[in-house]
């Protein structure tokens, strides 16, 4: 077949474009500078230069594919990065969807995201879950968007689409906030474990692409497709990093209702510096916030198995292990500790002194 995909050279496009070109497919991919160029071309894939609002170049890409993936998405958290989120998750969406659908592509897959549902509250919801808001983030926000007011509306007028949602990826050569945490706890650079009842479903890299691969083969346009693999919480991932990077996990926990009075704090403090993803206003108000869902349909249908967290983390943290500066001896993390505990005392006093209020 021949296919076009777009954030071919990011994090989940790397892997699908890989097993895709494995599968003997011809494949094209929308590049925006010279390094993805030429990244691409090491993967086998031809480059197709332009971005998600050169209408010529998505055309061009298109010409003659038998499919699209339309990966190219804004993904982060904190106020200063999220300039480009409707930009490019709304509109770049509409303009890659509808050209597709203009162009007569038989099969066109969208990758959306359980974060379109929310915070499920503790529940393991499927497809059929909807939620209007309100949403923890700007991606959340942009991603909804673009899943419910865009993709949607085209399947109802007959284009070909099959959506996948995925949940929290990870594997070697992440770089979102799941990263960044695992990084502080393989460390031990963080005295205290933060909404220790946050829960995300965790899906390898590698499985996710496969996935993406599989609704090619088995997929039905117009159906979406959960790819979320177990879910965890931060307390079971805290402790699983710390073992992978030898050494004994956090004994303090800060549930997030102390935390969450900090948020508007942190979003005050993003624009005078640039605050680390883990600290931003959003993803303290995030923190205790469940972002989990059922594989069942994918599993049905697509014959779709994500491999076990234990098993992926493990392979993740030999990536990133080799790379890590020393981790603090022992007086430093007493220290660490200290300070964390005088932190949640303070913390524990005005979530008091607001309830009282």
């Amino acid at each position: 077949m021949k296919i076009f995909v777009t954030g071919g050279s990011g994090f989940i496009g790397r892997h699908l474009i890989r097993q895709l070109v494995a599968k003997k497919h011809t494949v094209k991919a929308l590049s925006r500078s010279p390094n993805s160029d030429m990244l691409l071309h090491q993967m086998g894939a031809k480059p197709v230069r332009g971005h998600l609002h050169d209408l010529p170049a998505l055309r061009t890409g298109m010409e003659k594919c038998d499919a699209v993936f339309h990966l190219a998405a804004w993904y982060g958290l904190g106020k200063r990065r999220s300039a480009q989120a409707e930009r490019t998750n709304v509109a770049g969406t509409h303009n890659v969807l509808h050209t597709a659908y203009q162009a007569g592509v038989p099969h066109i897959i969208y990758t959306s995201t359980i974060a379109v549902f929310g915070d499920t509250k503790g529940r393991l919801v499927d497809e059929s879950y909807r939620r209007e808001g309100p949403f923890l983030s700007e991606y959340d926000r942009t991603k909804w968007l673009a899943h419910y007011r865009v993709a949607l509306p085209l399947i109802e007028q007959g284009a070909p689409i099959t959506i996948l949602m995925p949940g929290a990826v990870y594997g070697p050569g992440d770089t979102s906030i799941v990263h960044d945490l695992m990084r502080l706890f393989l460390q031990g650079r963080l005295p205290f474990i933060p909404g220790p009842e946050t829960a995300l479903a965790y899906g390898h890299v590698e499985d996710i692409a496969r996935g993406h691969v599989l609704a090619l083969e088995k997929g039905k346009p117009g159906e979406s497709y959960i790819l979320a693999g177990p879910v965890r919480t931060m307390r079971e991932m805290a402790h699983l990093w710390a073992a992978l990077g030898e050494h004994a996990a956090p004994r303090l926990e800060i549930p997030a209702g102390l935390l969450h009075p900090f948020a508007p704090l942190m979003g005050m403090l993003e624009t005078l510096v640039d605050v680390p993803t883990p600290f931003t206003e959003e993803a303290v108000r995030s923190l205790g916030a469940t972002y989990i869902a059922r594989s069942d349909k994918a599993r049905a249908e697509l014959g779709w198995e994500p491999r076990p967290v234990d098993e992926g983390m493990r392979e993740t943290a030999e990536s990133i292990l080799p790379y890590l500066p020393p981790s603090p001896d022992a007086e430093t993390r007493r220290r660490r500790s200290a300070a964390a505990l005088l932190a949640a005392a303070l913390f524990t006093i005005l979530w008091l002194m607001n309830r009282e209020e």
